[in-house]
Order: C-alpha cells, then sequence, then structure tokens
C-alpha cells in the first residue's frame, strides 16, 4: 500500500505555486534534480514517488510503495513533470523488466499527467536514442521519446546526456572505465563525447521545467558538460 511520507492529501492539495513530480529521485540524475529542486526559490513543493523513502524535507511529498504504477495519481495537481527513471538491464535482470521502467512506467505516468491537465514534461533520455537502431536499449530510449512526444504536452523537454559523472549508490564497472578513458581523452574529443556531470545535467532539466516554453525541445550532451 502506498503510504505518504511528510504530509497529508490535504496538504497536497493545498500546495502553490510551482509543484514538481519527480519519478527517478533515487538515481543519479535524479538524486541531484531533488537537491537542487528543494533548494530552489520557485519550487514550493517536489513529490518524488520512490521504492523506498527519502530523507524528509518541508518542501518534500514522498509517496512510498514497491508497485509505482500504483502512485499513477501523484500527477494530478501538478504544474511540470521530470521524469528520470532509468535502469540496467543487469540491474534490472532482463529486457522486460528494463522497459517497464525505461519504457512502460514513463509513459504511463506522462498520460496520466496529460489527463490531469500536465502541460510540462521534462524526460531523461540517452545521446544513443534511435527508434532505428538494431540494439535494444538505443531503441528502447528512442521508442519512450517518440510515444512521449505523441501524448501531446504543451512543452516538452528531451535530455539526451552522454555518460553521467557521479557518485552512485551501486558504481558500474564498464561505465566506470568508460568515464575514466573519457576524462583522460576529454581534450581531444568532441564535446558531445565528454563526460555530463550529474549537477549540470539536474541544472538543465530544472530550467526546463520551470520556463515551461511551448514546443519539442532537446538538450543534447554538448550542451551538459
Amino acid at each position: 500500500m502506498a503510504t505518504v511520507a511528510g504530509k497529508s492529501n490535504g496538504e497536497i492539495e493545498s500546495s502553490s505555486t510551482m509543484k514538481i513530480l519527480l519519478l527517478g529521485a533515487t538515481g543519479l540524475v535524479g538524486k541531484n534534480v531533488l537537491a537542487q529542486a528543494l533548494a530552489h526559490p520557485a519550487i514550493t513543493c517536489v513529490i518524488a514517488p520512490t521504492r523506498q523513502p527519502l530523507a524528509p524535507h518541508p518542501k518534500l511529498i514522498n509517496p512510498v510503495s514497491d508497485r509505482l504504477e500504483s502512485l499513477l495519481d501523484t500527477t494530478q495537481g501538478v504544474d511540470g513533470v521530470v521524469c528520470a527513471l532509468g535502469t540496467t538491464i543487469g540491474k534490472a535482470g532482463s529486457k522486460e523488466a528494463f522497459c517497464e521502467v525505461d519504457y512502460v512506467l514513463p509513459l504511463a505516468f506522462s498520460r496520466s499527467a496529460r489527463g490531469y491537465g500536465v502541460k510540462t514534461f521534462v524526460l531523461v533520455s540517452a545521446s544513443v536514442a534511435s527508434v532505428n537502431s538494431a540494439m535494444f536499449y538505443p531503441r528502447i530510449k528512442g521508442e519512450i521519446e517518440r510515444d512521449i512526444e505523441q501524448v501531446g504536452f504543451e512543452s516538452l523537454t528531451i535530455v539526451r546526456p552522454s555518460l553521467i559523472g557521479g557518485e552512485r549508490d551501486e558504481p558500474r564497472f564498464s561505465e566506470g572505465v568508460a568515464l575514466r578513458l573519457m576524462s583522460i581523452f576529454a581534450p581531444i574529443l568532441p564535446k558531445k563525447f565528454h563526460i555530463n556531470p550529474a549537477p549540470t545535467i539536474a541544472a538543465a532539466i530544472l530550467d526546463a521545467v520551470t520556463a515551461a516554453e511551448p514546443g519539442r525541445h532537446f538538450r543534447y550532451a554538448e550542451s551538459l558538460v
């Protein structure tokens, strides 16, 4: 059963000014978005549904459930949604489980948000996203971009980082090797192959959700260094 840490449903409804929903608040990018959003003067409330409780904060509402799909109604009454959900096939355990996190849940929350009249959505994707890719990971990322675009948000920003720099709770060996190599060769690599620091990505995300500029926008890796 879902529980809410910190505030009651009545208090959720009474929140005013800028209220955002953050999906994926426990991931590397999501943690940085959460920290910056809680410190942002224009954001008075962050709703962050998670499977495990977050540290309490006066501006944070943290619905907790081991079934995030049961928390779709958290999209009601927010001004914008940030989706930083993401995993790896290795961590998820199968392609089906990976799709649940990187495709099924983002699309379900986006449709719920639009159904409640939310106009602004920011999706964290990947620099390799392509619906035409023969590889599984880039294709799924491309498909979620395509299908969320069809949901019909007035303001949609898709953030496409390259390798993300920052401290993960669970280090990824192959990614760690790639990050070290990219650091070494950074002076000769094009910007689109540079490491994208998680705080820089988070700042771009918050700029997008608070500005809510009409239309579809992309933030590519070369602008996130």
